[in-house]
């Protein structure tokens, strides 16, 4: 199985995505934001870094995303193929990453643009809710997704809670950051005409999609 590159705003589905695929073909999946948050944990000069940009809303220095991505995909599970989800972000970190590619002997596989509406991707950040105890997702903010008691998980009846950088504030930051930095990345594989979009927001449809995109 090949490596798949997803690109896409926030919250336009990376994640989802990426789960729907590690299910069905055994991938490993690589979250940049995962592995962000895990090392924002470290009680180092790296890790207090990587707090103040989380916290900020501004990206990490490529350095420092490349230097955790490498870690990560020299495991023993990214053998059989991985997914990477929010690398790269802008064109520098992919030329780095091709280069790695090339010296370790592997494939970059397919590369899926993720395309959503800036104001559909705002409710999903701002509106989501979680559940600590079994993982669920909601949004209150979206009809569909709403919980069906205001604030209560309606598999487990447990307290449903916000991450802290899920405001309109971030969002902004985020989403202006992505229109600079990420947005010539799009250019730079369309160029390389490996480039697949995808503007379906229902996740199956979308979900069929990428599964026609790699059968082919």
């Amino acid at each position: 199985m090949k490596n798949i590159v997803f690109i896409a705003p926030p919250a336009a589905g990376k994640g989802t995505q990426s789960h729907l695929l590690k299910k069905k073909y055994n991938l490993a999946h690589i979250s940049t934001g995962d592995l962000l948050r895990k090392a924002s944990l470290e009680e180092s000069e790296r890790g207090d870094y990587i707090r103040n940009c989380l916290s900020q809303g501004r990206l990490v220095s490529d350095e420092i995303t490349l230097e955790l991505l490498t870690e990560r995909l020299n495991e023993s599970d990214c053998e059989n193929g991985y997914i990477l989800d929010g690398f790269p972000r802008n064109v520098k970190q992919a030329i780095a990453y091709e280069s790695w590619l090339n010296q370790t002997q592997k494939d970059l596989g397919y590369v899926i643009f993720l395309d959503i509406p800036k104001e559909l991707a705002q409710k999903r950040i701002v509106g989501r809710e979680t559940c600590p105890n079994c993982g669920a997702v909601f949004n209150d903010q979206i009809e569909v997704s709403k919980p069906k008691q205001d604030g209560i998980c309606d598999i487990c009846e447990h307290q449903l809670v916000k991450r802290k950088d899920d405001n309109d504030e971030t969002f902004n930051q985020r989403y202006d950051t992505y229109m600079e930095q990420t947005e010539p990345l799009i250019n730079h594989y369309r160029s390389l005409g490996i480039l697949h979009t995808i503007n379906e927001i229902d996740k199956e449809k979308a979900f069929q999609q990428i599964e026609k995109i790699i059968h082919e």
